[in-house]
């Protein structure tokens, strides 16, 4: 198979990623239902998901496609995202260490303990995964949305993909055709993300800086935007992320991805 290819100038790239935006309304059928990507630019989408780097070949990841009109809304249940009804294809995006465990039991060897490990190469598989997906997918003209939501659903969620254990959802995935106009969203200054040798602590000045550039990221009913305010609703004392830390640390410990004395902790 050839490796060349015609190269893009740095102008489009930045181009093809300006373009980029996470999109929750999409195109549907008339009666609401959603219009499912024709089948090449599906395989093409999948491809590219199976295309994505791996540690070891392991490949530490499934995409549960949801096709069921039923599942569907049980998993707009789950997740409080109702796009997942709508868009062309709804994926869950997991980490799974399942096969490759299955696979060492069948050819004669004995799977070992490494929860941890599994976590973190499953997860890092599984976003590189979904990234080609989503990535491939804009390429085609469409656009779409992770949803961090498995969170507020994850026990059910398992259990209605019939989930085994060492498979963990990580995020919902959705591409459809946009069917709403999103603005460009402001990301945090450069040199607080990229660090060169090594690590830049952010002074106080570069932070409340960032603050006023993201600010509009969190605008609202024609309101001006407080970024500090949302990251706050998330992450703060009494914040969302709180309250979904235990319902996390308890799927890992269904699912076999716990160390020992660590669920629940």
């Amino acid at each position: 198979m050839s490796l060349s290819r015609t190269p893009q100038t740095p102008a489009d790239v930045r181009a093809f990623y300006d373009a980029h935006r996470t999109v929750r309304q999409y195109v549907t059928a008339p009666d609401g239902s959603p219009i499912p990507l024709p089948d090449d630019h599906l395989d093409a989408v999948l491809h590219a998901a199976q295309r994505a780097p791996t540690d070891a070949t392991a490949q530490l990841y499934s995409l549960v496609r949801i096709t069921r009109p039923e599942l569907r809304a049980r998993l707009v249940e789950l997740t409080t995202n109702a796009h997942i009804a709508t868009a062309s294809e709804a994926f869950v995006v997991c980490a799974d260490v399942h096969r490759v465990s299955r696979v060492l039991e069948v050819t004669g060897r004995q799977p070992g303990e490494w929860p941890a490990i599994a976590v973190h190469f499953g997860l890092g598989d599984a976003v590189m995964a979904g990234t080609n997906l989503l990535t491939a997918a804009e390429m085609l003209g469409y656009q779409g949305c992770w949803i961090g939501g498995v969170m507020n659903g994850l026990d059910g969620i398992i259990t209605a993909l019939a989930l085994p254990a060492g498979v963990l959802p990580f995020a919902a995935l959705t591409i459809g055709r946009s069917a709403e106009d999103t603005p460009y969203r402001p990301r945090v200054p450069r040199p607080l993300v990229i660090h060169t040798d090594a690590y830049h602590v952010a002074t106080d000045q570069e932070l409340r800086g960032a603050v006023e550039i993201m600010n509009p990221i969190a605008a609202r009913g024609g309101q001006p935007g407080d970024w500090a305010r949302l990251l706050n609703a998330y992450f703060g004392t009494g914040g969302s992320m709180g309250t979904r830390e235990p319902v996390l640390r308890a799927a890992l410990a269904r699912q076999g991805l716990a160390a020992p004395g660590s669920a629940g902790t």
